[in-house]
């Protein structure tokens, strides 16, 4: 596919040997110098899709880049997929001249000043930080010739649109961008054509389509009553990696602190953490030296770790298509993954939006869905089997606890 032969050599030592759909339909395209408009979920190989092409194309350069300056720029959305694209790129890259740098909040500025003094091929940014060394003068676009936007719908969702519209107007205008995006909001049609120039468009995945081995469940329950249930459906799979996802930095805290009295290896990822903390908790978590991590939707997109089984949307959703995002951490790598939405009665409207998005009813496996919930038009709830082939409705009060942990959670 017109890929360095040094780099081929590293992607087949990695496994990688055939191309995903949006590989095999991205990569010629970004290879004949063209604008690509790519819709597709996280874990689908974007990173490849534009990685490979784009560092064949540096390679040719044949000289280092000029102090402060970069030659590809990529922008992610969180600090989390930043650092996966950065290994990703080094990985391919290894044994050739490219050399990438990764620049994120909650890191040194200062290091990355002067870590950028020297020039880079490959930055790696999330918005914020990027505007922030601009200003300092410690970063200069004007030599990039090739821009990724990763994950572009989830930079508008949070707050990220001013920024970008600041770095349009500073790149050149003579350059090679990629837009990929999971959906296709109506705010994203101006970014696209702000930054794109005649794309060719690239769409693999249907917008709001699970993948199909996710074994998905919705589970009615009280507020209170959350955090037992969710120790319950924990202590059913030891020594298995579960992600949780809540709405909120505070109540993700609590949660983690929670399941830590109770005995569970947690770690939680969510903006109050320290960037340090938050690749110690996600290394962790990746090693299995701890089994559970509590996050919110920070670690929703780009997480890839094969070992995830079990997705817990402990908090249902603002945003339908989160809920995609959230579960699609699993069943990564061809294995199978198992998803469970708790419902409280405050959250119908939020599951009726998501099944909207999804055009699926999710099965019941416990708890009384309140008559209200059933999607209109559809007639009553199906009740599927439960995931792990006990009761439909688990008992609610876990034997490692007593009752006044309960009243507390």
């Amino acid at each position: 596919m017109g890929i360095d032969a040094r780099i081929n050599a590293n992607i087949a030592a990695m496994g990688l040997t055939r191309p995903t759909p949006i590989q095999a339909q991205a990569i010629p395209a970004v290879v004949e110098g063209r604008d690509v408009l790519g819709l597709a979920q996280t874990g689908t190989g974007k990173t490849a899709a534009f990685g490979l092409p784009m560092l064949t194309r540096l390679i040719k350069f044949g000289k280092k880049p000029d102090p402060k300056t970069c030659r590809a720029l990529i922008l992610a959305p969180t600090r989390e997929l930043a650092t996966q694209i950065a290994q990703n790129i080094d990985a391919y890259a290894e044994g050739t001249p490219i050399r990438s740098f990764r620049v994120v909040g909650g890191a040194s500025i200062n290091v990355q000043t002067e870590r950028m003094s020297r020039g880079v091929d490959v930055l790696i940014a999330t918005p914020g930080r990027l505007i922030d060394l601009i200003e300092r003068r410690a970063v200069d676009l004007s030599a990039t010739t090739y821009l990724v936007l990763d994950e572009a719908d989830q930079m508008l969702d949070i707050g990220f649109i001013h920024a970008l519209r600041r770095i349009a107007k500073i790149l050149p205008k003579e350059r090679q961008t990629l837009l990929f995006s999971a959906t296709m909001p109506k705010l994203m049609s101006e970014l696209a054509d702000t930054y794109l120039s005649d794309p060719v468009r690239v769409a693999v995945n249907t917008p709001g389509k699970a993948a199909d081995k996710i074994e998905q469940g919705v589970h009615f329950v009280t507020q209170g009553d959350k955090a037992t249930l969710l120790a319950e459906y924990l202590s059913k799979h030891p020594g298995e990696l579960a992600m949780v996802f809540g709405r909120t930095k505070h109540g993700c805290e609590k949660l983690s602190n929670v399941l830590e009295k109770w005995g569970f290896a947690v770690a939680a990822i969510h903006g109050n953490k320290s960037q340090g903390q938050r690749e110690r908790a996600l290394q962790a978590f990746r090693k299995g030296e701890t089994q559970v991590l509590v996050a919110t939707d920070v670690a929703a997109r780009g997480l890839d770790i094969p070992e995830v089984a079990h997705v817990y949307n402990y908090d249902l959703p603002n945003v339908p298509e989160n809920y995609v995002h959230r579960i699609g951490r699993t069943a990564r790598a061809g294995r199978d993954g198992r998803a469970v939405a708790f419902c409280a009665p405050a959250e119908a409207g939020e599951l009726r939006a998501i099944e909207k998005a999804m055009k699926a009813v999710i099965p019941v496996i416990g708890g009384e869905p309140p008559a209200a919930s059933a999607p209109s038009g559809r007639g009553p709830r199906g009740r599927g089997k439960p995931m792990d082939g006990g009761s439909k409705r688990p008992s609610r009060r876990p034997s490692r606890r007593p009752k006044t942990q309960q009243a507390k959670a």
